[in-house]
């Protein structure tokens, strides 16, 4: 194999194919990233059981053939070269990689060795790219972290008609983002749990003009994974097995209490007031009829408190219901930022009950209800 490839498109394509590589792999062959040349293309391609990707590039092929090295150093190695035409020729044993005076060389793994990857599945429809991409960040803010209890850590992908739903809980908080897509077939019923931390890098990395091809592989199949394909890149990756909460019923807060204040001063006092909140303790948001004050502290060592103008309405016909709520401050620092919408409606029912945060375009109008953010209360100490 010989090729010659621009630098710019060689070093992007290698960080994307290499960027889900194992830093441990089970097996050594996993480490690899497979170089094909054939017509006037490059094909680049990782697999590591759970998660496929495949680029392909233009290049100048002086001959076709395959090689597979090291994806990491092949990164890092592309990375570094001075900006002109990389050039790369692989025998049986060892790969050359020249740009300008600076040359390489790299041992193979053999290819013979290195799994097929999965197909991709036939397009169940096309999602705007940037728009995905945004949908997913506001979602994976309330996703899990916690291995042990893998569900959480996935992102539920509804396919209807007309609706595209993502979903995510850590069990304390809840996202709800909804938005249009284009399903491939007049009638489309589908869901998948998505890793969270593949489908944000996956929709971060493909959000360009243009849209994103979503696979879904059918029951019949007896495959459990999905596709999504854009502007040359493939990737795919296997679902989480299990049943994902139901939690839809908790994003219907009918509120007895409401505030409506602008999100950047409220995100901002958040920001400072966590600077001295003790840990697994909760920042405390006093209500009064025309303003909100967060205070948090760290024992007696430090205390910091914040009061921010707002429109608070009371919904009951008695006294205010509520007059103080516990957030985790970095939870709800996650989804003052995962707003889009100048203004944020708290919803309130009782105290230790869920709050519902929702954008708003104006501060006396309706809030949207595309995107749902629901947090726990923390109990608050007498």
């Amino acid at each position: 194999m010989k090729i010659r490839v621009d630098h710019e498109v060689m070093a992007e394509a290698v960080a994307w194919a290499a960027r889900n590589l194992p830093n441990r792999p089970s097996v050594p062959i996993l480490a690899g990233l497979l170089l094909k040349a054939e017509g006037e293309r490059l094909m680049l391609s990782s697999f590591d059981y759970e998660t496929s990707a495949k680029v392909s590039i233009p290049a100048q092929v002086m001959d076709d053939g395959e090689a597979l090295v090291s994806g990491k150093l092949l990164a890092e190695i592309v990375r570094s070269l001075p900006a002109q035409p990389i050039t790369v020729e692989a025998d049986e044993a060892k790969a050359t990689v020249t740009c300008g005076p600076a040359s390489f060389t790299l041992q193979l793994l053999p290819v013979g060795d290195y799994p097929s990857l999965p197909p991709m599945p036939k397009t169940t429809g096309h999602v705007a790219a940037d728009e995905f991409a945004r949908a997913v960040d506001q979602v994976v803010v309330a996703a899990g972290k916690d291995e042990l209890l893998p569900i959480y850590t996935g992102v539920r992908i509804e396919l209807n008609d007309g609706t595209l739903s993502l979903l995510a809980t850590d069990r304390y908080r809840m996202a709800l983002k909804e938005m249009p897509w284009k399903p491939a077939a007049k009638k489309v019923d589908g869901a998948a749990i998505v890793p969270a931390r593949v489908l944000r890098d996956t929709a971060r990395s493909m959000a360009v003009n243009g849209d994103i091809a979503l696979s879904l592989a059918s029951e019949d199949t007896n495959e459990s994974l999905i596709g999504f394909d854009a502007d040359g890149r493939e990737l795919t990756t296997r679902l989480l097995d299990g049943e994902f909460p139901k939690f839809r019923h908790l994003l219907d807060v009918q509120a007895n209490v409401s505030v409506r204040v602008k999100t950047e001063d409220i995100a901002a006092a958040t920001r400072r007031v966590k600077l001295v909140a003790e840990r697994n303790t909760p920042a405390r948001m006093n209500i009064t009829d025309e303003a909100i004050t967060l205070d948090a502290a760290t024992g007696d060592q430090a205390h910091a408190s914040e009061t921010v103008e707002a429109v608070v309405t009371n919904h009951t016909d008695g006294e205010m219901p509520l007059v103080a709520a516990g957030f985790n401050p970095h939870y709800l620092e996650d989804a003052l930022g995962a707003l889009s919408a100048p203004y944020v409606l708290f919803s309130f029912t009782g105290p230790g009950q869920p709050c519902l945060l929702q954008g708003l375009q104006e501060l006396d109008g309706d809030p949207d209800t595309d995107y749902k953010h629901v947090i726990m209360l923390m109990r608050l100490p007498n």
